[in-house]
């Protein structure tokens, strides 16, 4: 805890058998409180290897509900569990844990309502060996986003992020996609609620291990991101309504 606040680290798994280890024995439980695994049908041994390491929350779906779906499994439980501060971390050690302290530290001060690790702010991304495409498109797409959705944040694509319980209860994320636009749905709906989202630098790793889309799903997430983005402000101008935010 800090203050008093619960601190839940919610990990969505999917074939994260190889990397768990390394990824969970640097979770800083001097302030984390409890730890949620939430296996996506996993086709290796992701959820032996959480059992060998002690983790007690394992939620275990029996069909592949999507990278969206996996996170609202993830919330959802820590929300029943009383936590104050939820940390998304990804278990394929891609982001590096040790910046929960300081993720969780911001809102708990009061500072930051929600904390986005960047991969682009510094030189995290094409140091860390993010492939020259994907940098192009990331930062193509958060110009576009930024633009659309009168934000500034350096980064709309990284999976690191940090949330205070006031925040999930009061956006509808159970209403998002299942699938990886997910994460702009929800970005576009705390917008939306009026809150403001931090962000902090955050080193990368790119590794045969690490998760990936390919270049079909990653055509199909750009698309959707548009999506949101040109919804987000017809909505903002009147001209349509969506069920993802309150109108």
């Amino acid at each position: 805890m800090i203050d008093g606040k619960k601190i839940i680290v919610v990990m969505p798994a999917y074939n994260a058998e190889k990397t768990l280890e390394q990824t969970y024995k640097e979770i800083p439980f001097d302030i984390v409180d409890d730890v949620i695994l939430t296996d996506d049908c996993s086709k290796d041994h992701t959820i032996e290897e959480a059992r060998r390491l002690g983790i007690v929350q394992i939620l275990i779906h029996e069909r592949n509900k999507g990278y969206g779906g996996n996170q609202k499994s993830c919330y959802n439980r820590a929300l029943e569990l009383g936590a104050d501060i939820v940390v998304m971390l990804h278990p394929d050690y891609q982001y590096t844990p040790k910046l929960i302290r300081a993720m969780c530290y911001m809102i708990a001060d009061g500072v930051y309502p929600v904390v986005l690790g960047s991969r682009i702010l510094g030189k995290g991304a094409l140091k860390g060996g993010m492939p020259l495409t994907k940098y192009v498109a990331n930062r193509g797409l958060t110009f576009i986003q930024n633009l659309l959705l009168r934000q500034k944040l350096s980064e709309y694509h990284t999976g690191y992020r940090a949330f205070s319980a006031e925040v999930l209860r009061a956006i509808d994320y159970n209403a998002n996609s299942d699938d990886f636009v997910f994460d702009n749905q929800m970005l576009a709906q705390i917008f939306w609620a009026g809150y403001e989202i931090g962000e902090m630098t955050c080193p990368t790793k790119y590794f045969k291990e690490a998760s990936s889309i390919n270049l079909r799903r990653s055509t199909i997430y750009a698309l959707g991101v548009l999506g949101v983005s040109f919804t987000y402000r017809l909505c903002k101008w009147g001209f349509m309504k969506s069920r993802l935010w309150k109108n």
